[in-house]
């Protein structure tokens, strides 16, 4: 039996601030806090606002956005998966049928 995953404490910096998370992948979190800083630091440069929570308001929005994206992305090709394989699963019935009915 495995033993379960504890979670450990990480240091991270989000714009200028430390913030001390639990997680169990704690690559994982590091990683999730620079990229929302870089989103941060990237909003900052393209706005005149210097209130931090505006700017992880509006970098929450793009994420938001680029979530939304990259799903409907997903929906269309796991739409257009779906299709394909069941035409697939179809014409390999049709063949199979086809053998039974030769053999």
């Amino acid at each position: 039996m495995t033993q379960p995953t504890t979670a450990t404490p990480v240091r991270v910096e989000i714009y200028d601030q430390v913030y001390n998370l639990r997680g169990v992948d704690a690559e994982h979190i590091t990683k999730l806090a620079q990229f929302v800083d870089g989103k941060m630091r990237t909003v900052a440069e393209q706005t005149s606002t210097i209130d931090s929570l505006r700017l992880a308001v509006l970098a929450a929005l793009n994420i938001a956005d680029e979530y939304h994206i990259l799903k409907k992305k997903y929906d269309l090709l796991a739409g257009e998966f779906n299709r394909r394989a069941g035409q697939l699963a179809g014409a390999l019935d049709e063949v199979l049928q086809d053998e039974r009915r030769a053999g």
